[in-house]
């Protein structure tokens, strides 16, 4: 691992600026050219590990295998799984029931994925404070997929907001993503449990200010995040850096720097960061 920082959070697919149009120059098979340009930005940037979520285009497996060309290690699930008619084609494929599940984590398995990502909830509208796109996944529920995917040997990344999914989340996952709208017992959860918290401030920041949006709720929104990572840290939780890398208004490499900026405004140690990232470093690694 040639650089020092890390992005535990991004997906190569995506461009930071228009998620139609970057899927669209792969929609014939991933473009190398593209791939390793993207590349090139993390490694000038100091990216020496990328956790990709996954794509439903095979970019996050190319690049994969091109990392190593950029001294970056590299991980990837190769495509995220969700149930069918929630929140997640963006990003993979879907299962409708227990069975259709373990049939992805086949696929996740023969495609080399080395760990399993899972949306359990909808992404932030911006339209009223907390509001969700889609409802979340009963806390039963939750709790056997990933039961299901610990027993198949993967570690497991969550795509979760809201206090009830997260709550549920935090007791049997390895790391829950994005994490809004929770609150203190989460937290409380979230450190006994031993969880990493990847909250992904860049991408809501790149929301205040954006035409179409509510200014208001997502400086809201942000600003509640940055408060509840205090309390997160002086409860115990490990945090780690994940921006959003490519989602729109995060570039990669510069949606980096800015994680790791709002951060350090949170109010965080270095240390505590470090330590958050090399826990995902150590969880979600090949072989």
């Amino acid at each position: 691992m040639n650089g020092n920082l890390f992005e535990c959070h991004g997906h190569l697919l995506m461009d930071g600026t228009d998620y139609a149009k970057a899927r669209k120059r792969h929609e014939k098979g991933p473009d190398e050219e593209i791939i390793r340009a993207e590349l090139a930005a993390l490694k000038q940037t100091g990216i020496g590990y990328f956790r990709d979520g996954g794509d439903a285009c095979g970019v996050c497996l190319a690049a994969r295998d091109y990392a190593p060309e950029y001294g970056i290690e590299y991980v990837t699930p190769g495509f995220a799984i969700h149930k069918k008619g929630r929140y997640g084609d963006i990003v993979g494929r879907s299962f409708t029931d227990y069975a259709d599940f373990r049939a992805r984590l086949s696929e996740v398995k023969a495609c080399g994925g080395v760990f399993v990502k899972i949306m359990l909830s909808g992404i932030i509208t911006f339209k009223t404070y907390g509001g969700l796109s889609c409802e979340s996944l009963p806390p039963d529920e939750i709790k056997e997929l990933a039961n299901i995917a610990h027993g198949e040997g993967f570690p497991v990344m969550v795509h979760v907001n809201g206090r009830a999914a997260i709550g549920a989340a935090a007791s049997c996952v390895d790391s829950i993503e994005h994490g809004y709208f929770g609150d203190e017992d989460t937290l409380s959860a979230m450190a006994e449990s031993g969880t990493v918290w990847v909250p992904t401030l860049a991408a809501v920041a790149a929301f205040v200010g954006r035409p179409g949006f509510d200014e208001q709720i997502a400086a809201q929104t942000l600003e509640t995040q940055l408060i509840m990572l205090k309390k997160a840290e002086e409860l115990g939780v490990s945090i780690a850096c994940g921006s959003d890398s490519g989602a729109v208004g995060v570039p990669h490499g510069e949606g980096t720097l800015a994680e790791m900026r709002l951060l350090k405004k949170a109010g965080l140690a270095p240390e505590t960061i470090s330590a958050g990232n090399e826990k995902i470093r150590r969880v979600f690694r090949a072989g």
